[in-house]
């Protein structure tokens, strides 16, 4: 789990950065899951855009992306959705304790 610390830190490294998912019509798939945990794993933070034809309301999006992908919520602001995963091979953000 991330502390307030930690998540105000991740959410200032995501503030620049686009989203690089969207999540539309079709909801989350396994597929999306998957293509998130890998590019997780070599960014370790991202951001997803829910497009406004997705017919899932955006916490539940953000649950099922970060139960699936096993990442942390960092933020769900508007229709935008921030995950950090710590990377196992490429370790980049050095999170305050």
């Amino acid at each position: 789990m991330l502390t307030g610390k930690q998540k105000r830190f991740l959410r200032s490294k995501a503030h620049h950065l686009n989203p690089i998912f969207q999540v539309g019509k079709g909801g989350v798939n396994e597929n999306m899951v998957k293509q998130i945990d890998e590019v997780l794993e070599a960014r370790e933070l991202i951001k997803v855009s829910i497009l406004q034809n997705c017919e899932d309301d955006r916490d539940t999006v953000a649950e099922q992306l970060s139960r699936g992908a096993k990442a942390d919520l960092v933020q769900v602001i508007g229709n935008t959705i921030v995950l950090y995963k710590e990377s196992r091979e490429n370790k980049q953000l050095v999170l305050p304790r």
